[in-house]
């Protein structure tokens, strides 16, 4: 027996892959389609590992899930695969319906069908977890009290109207069908490997490279911030005893504005990579024009999580920012390779 791990090349797949191969024995299938967020590099250490088996598609392809799931006779499924920049998606929605919508749907088509033909045992132990996103949920006011599993969605960009009919469609395939689903919605997750063009590892680049930090409008939109790692872990305890057709929100109860997450990150700069001429990367901090439909903040309510699977995360955002900077200084290759061509020309279009 074996997981299947789709979207498992790009930035919380990878980390959530090598932490499961490092930490279980059981055997694992990563499957990516290797579009531009997507690298095989993630998962380079685990070359030569029998327990892993790398295979590239797209979760679209029916007939190629169906043959995996039978040849690794899968018992769980954990679907990372997703479009997820909302810069992206406000230039360009089509790959966000076509990934996020109708790939869940094909997902979900194939699974059901594997899962029809497993005798009642293995029927009665398989899984599939969605991995999502609070951005579903909207965006709430600053006194207001935190997302919790009850909250209305309210998605507000292409991106997350996309998540939510994604988690929608698992629902309906658990209610309808009885497929044994779960679903996480998670905060902003940060650490190694993330693409650059989120905040964190952009701002990063952009550093050490001199050029300036953009900042969308006040930089007083607050996120709720997410050590990957600790992402990772809770999935890993939702997926073994998470109560089938229930939904986990996983937050780091670390809420933060934008701003202070670029200026954090700055400082920590100031002190492992100093400047020559003496001067602070926070001088850098560009203020750009918001983006459309920019929501004000997330908050997670993660009680659900640690008072029914006893789960908290362990990264406060002090450490858990200061290992993200260490990571990407001590990892320029990885970084060179990413950050060249196409990377580069989306940036410049939209941040020039």
């Amino acid at each position: 027996m074996t997981i299947l791990v789709t979207g498992a090349a790009g930035f919380i797949g990878s980390n959530f892959v090598l932490d499961w191969c490092d930490q279980l024995k059981e055997g694992l299938v990563s499957f990516d389609l290797l579009t531009y967020a997507g690298n095989i590099e993630n998962l380079s250490t685990l070359d030569g590992n029998s327990r892993h088996h790398f295979i590239q598609g797209n979760i679209g392809d029916r007939a190629l899930i169906s043959k995996i799931l039978k040849k690794h006779q899968v018992r769980a499924v954990v679907n990372f695969a997703a479009e997820s920049h909302v810069d992206r998606s406000i230039h360009g929605s089509g790959d966000f319906i076509e990934t996020n919508i109708v790939g869940t749907y094909n997902l979900l088509e194939s699974v059901r069908s594997y899962w029809n033909d497993l005798d009642e045992a293995t029927k009665k132990a398989f899984r599939f977890l969605h991995v999502s996103t609070d951005e579903v949920y909207g965006s709430l006011d600053d006194k207001a009290s935190a997302f919790t599993e009850n909250h209305p969605y309210e998605p507000n960009s292409p991106y997350s109207a996309s998540k939510a009919a994604s988690d929608h469609l698992v629902r309906a395939w658990f209610h309808t069908y009885g497929l044994p689903v779960l679903t996480t919605n998670c905060s902003n997750n940060y650490g190694p490997y993330h693409f650059p063009e989120k905040l964190i590892p952009l701002c990063i680049l952009n550093a050490l490279n001199g050029k300036p930090l953009p900042i969308y409008g006040d930089g007083q939109q607050i996120r709720d911030w997410l050590y990957v790692k600790d992402h990772c872990s809770a999935i890993r305890e939702v997926l073994k005893q998470g109560k089938i057709g229930d939904t986990y929100n996983v937050g780091g109860w670390n809420e933060r504005t934008n701003l202070e997450v670029v200026k954090a990150l700055c400082a920590i700069l100031d002190e492992l990579r100093p400047k020559a001429d003496g001067s602070k990367y926070e001088n850098q901090i560009t203020y750009v024009k918001d983006r459309p439909g920019h929501d004000r903040r997330y908050a997670i309510d993660a009680s659900k999580l640690e008072r029914e699977l006893g789960w908290r995360p362990q990264e406060t955002f002090k450490t858990g920012l200061r290992k993200t900077v260490l990571w990407y200084l001590e990892n320029e290759t990885w970084v060179n390779h990413v950050v060249s061509g196409e990377y580069q020309h989306w940036v410049q279009k939209q941040y020039s």
